[in-house]
């Protein structure tokens, strides 16, 4: 056997390799040192013809190795380099059964080194100079497994030893990683005397702790500024303070600081729960601070600290509730009531009886009553506004903005300001706008005249009124409402339209039949840009002016037979209270088509 450079070119895997083959194998991790340093090893080879049958040298042993510096050569001449020559053992010609069981001894025989040379190993890196940046690109690993390792490796050699011959776990070995040199010796004392224990495992933690290992993310303090020694464990990125009396010095001093800022905050005490007792929180009731709720600071052992705030003993919560009702006034009992609950019910319903039955004289003190339930409500009112939500938000805009909304808006703030409602409270009706009680409404409305009643009244109805209702229908028919004073297309109108045979129809409407008939086939961006031409006037077009689609009309009206449709009457007899409406009968003459939206006839027919 004879030791050469050779190009790569001339190299093959050989069919005696016990990896012919087989895919080519993962060469992820040696990839980087071979990137750096080359092949340091060489490769068993033997001059053999490639499947071309062209000269060349077949790799009896060291296929990841070959592997690798293929990956290389094509990195360097892509990058418009010459790859370097590979070191090679070339082997004599011979019977391949000698190659093969050579390929075998190579992948089979090789033994990895054990766990403890690698950490020793690592360590003499460093000892020579090498970064833990530079040995994690060589090895290819994270440098945090470096650091690990380093750390294991830096032991002390006894330590190392009872861990190869394995008197001592993995658990134990790492959390050694956490002792000084004098701690390590203290421990392997532990460990010689027949007549103490040596603590293992978990254990160990909090004996190099003093008896605590407290995390140095329980602090309520700077740490850095606070300059206690603490202790990082690489395995589970975690730290810990290897003085536990200067951590209890600064944290006791932080809870200080975070009581005294509660009792500053209003808190009406702070109580501090100190690790040799337990917060029993199944023994205490939320109560807020405004009723005497306090703070208690759970200080635990483990140096965690947790803040309860707004509670009482139940004991307390129960004695608050006597007080209440009137039962227990500092501790002492007051006289029994001269009117028991029974006779408080015989009472209240005589009073109401008498009440109500006057009230139903007085029509305009009754409706003064009843607006005040609506805007203030009570247990047996519930009245909400309409929230006139939309999923778009383009939708949502080009409402709010509309004409119709800012008019309302003042309609509503001149209510709220007869009523004595701040500035810019927003709704009047609702839980929003309960900023007085029934009985201040009340008596606010006893001083308003008649007419200004009915504008709040009216108010109050349009908050109510939902959106989308039959309701709506019909009181838009009812009052003849005319969309055009407040309506007129916008960008959002625009966007929502999507049907070709609608926007046909619309042109027809805003521009003629001529015009409609022409662009019948255009698509559907350029019939709208059509219908906003005639809208505004523009390109010397006569401006079209209150143009209304049909669907927004009062009544609603179609563009397509694909529409479910009702007749005018139909729809006013769906409607919730219709059986007393008693139509002109000139109307049967001229009964007009309705059509509706998706929905809108099970809204009709509710």
């Amino acid at each position: 056997m004879k030791l050469e450079f050779l190009s790569i070119d001339k190299l093959h895997r050989s069919r005696t390799n016990m990896r012919h083959s087989k895919k080519p194998q993962d060469v992820s991790d040696i990839l980087p040192s071979i990137r750096e340093k080359g092949i340091l090893i060489p490769i068993v080879v033997r001059p053999e013809p490639d499947e071309a049958g062209h000269d060349g040298f077949g790799v009896v042993a060291g296929d990841r190795r070959y592997t690798a510096a293929l990956i290389v050569a094509t990195e360097v001449r892509d990058a418009g380099g010459e790859p370097e020559l590979v070191p090679c053992a070339i082997r004599e010609e011979g019977e391949d059964v000698d190659a093969l069981e050579l390929s075998i001894l190579e992948n089979c025989k090789r033994r990895d080194p054990d766990e403890v040379t690698q950490w020793e190993s690592f360590t003499r890196l460093v000892k020579e100079g090498r970064s833990i940046d530079e040995i994690a690109t060589t090895f290819a690993m994270p440098e945090l497994a470096v650091k690990r390792t380093l750390a294991l490796g830096n032991l002390l050699p006894r330590v190392r030893a009872l861990y190869r011959a394995g008197e001592i776990d993995a658990t134990t070995v790492r959390h050694l990683t956490l002792a000084t040199k004098s701690q390590q010796k203290a421990w392997l004392a532990l460990v010689d005397d027949k007549n103490a224990f040596a603590p293992n495992g978990h254990q160990l933690k909090n004996w190099l702790f003093g008896g605590q290992s407290i995390p140095t993310k329980y602090a309520l303090f700077d740490v850095a500024e606070a300059k206690i020694a603490t202790a990082d464990f690489l395995f589970d990125d975690s730290s810990y303070f290897s003085d536990t009396e200067a951590f209890w010095a600064a944290q006791n001093a932080a809870i200080e600081q975070r009581r005294e800022a509660y009792i500053e905050a209003g808190w009406s005490d702070v109580v501090i729960v100190p690790p040799s007792a337990y917060f029993q929180q199944y023994e205490m009731e939320k109560t807020p601070k405004r009723k005497g709720g306090r703070v208690y600071i759970d200080v635990r052992a483990s140096g965690e600290v947790c803040f309860h705030e707004g509670y009482v003993t139940a004991k307390e919560a129960r004695r608050a509730e006597r007080i209440a009702r009137g039962e227990d006034v500092g501790g002492i009992k007051v006289p029994r009531p001269e009117i028991t609950s029974t006779m408080r019910t015989y009472l209240d319903l005589h009073r109401h009886a008498a009440v109500r039955a006057e009230l139903a004289a007085l029509p305009q003190v009754a409706l003064r009553m009843m607006v005040a339930h609506a805007i203030g409500g009570t247990h047996l009112w519930r009245i909400d506004p309409d929230p006139r939500r939309a999923q778009n938000d383009s939708v949502a805009e080009s409402a709010d903005g509309s004409t119709a909304e800012a008019v309302f808006d003042g309609y509503r703030r001149a209510a709220q300001t007869a009523l004595g409602y701040p500035e810019d409270e927003g709704r009047l009706v609702g839980r929003h706008g309960r900023v007085l009680g029934v009985p201040q409404l009340f008596d606010q409305l006893m001083n308003l005249p008649d007419g200004q009643v009915m504008e709040i009244v009216a108010v109050v109805m349009g908050e109510t009124l939902a959106s989308g209702s039959s309701a709506v229908e019909f009181a838009g028919r009812t009052i003849g409402t005319d969309m055009a004073k407040w309506w007129e297309a916008d960008d959002a109108f625009f966007e929502l339209i999507r049907d070709r045979e609608v926007l046909t129809a619309m042109v027809g409407e805003v521009a003629g039949d001529l015009v409609a008939k022409a662009n019948a086939g255009e698509k559907s961006k350029t019939l709208k840009g059509i219908i906003r031409t005639y809208l505004e006037g523009a390109d010397s077009r006569a401006k079209v002016e209150h143009w209304v689609p049909r669907w927004m009309r009062f009544a609603p009206g179609a563009y397509t037979e694909r529409g479910q449709r009702l007749t005018r009457q139909e729809a006013l007899d769906a409607i919730d209270g219709a059986g007393a409406h008693d139509p002109d009968p000139e109307d049967d003459a001229e009964v007009e088509e309705v059509e509706l939206g998706a929905g809108e006839d099970d809204r009709l027919a509710a």
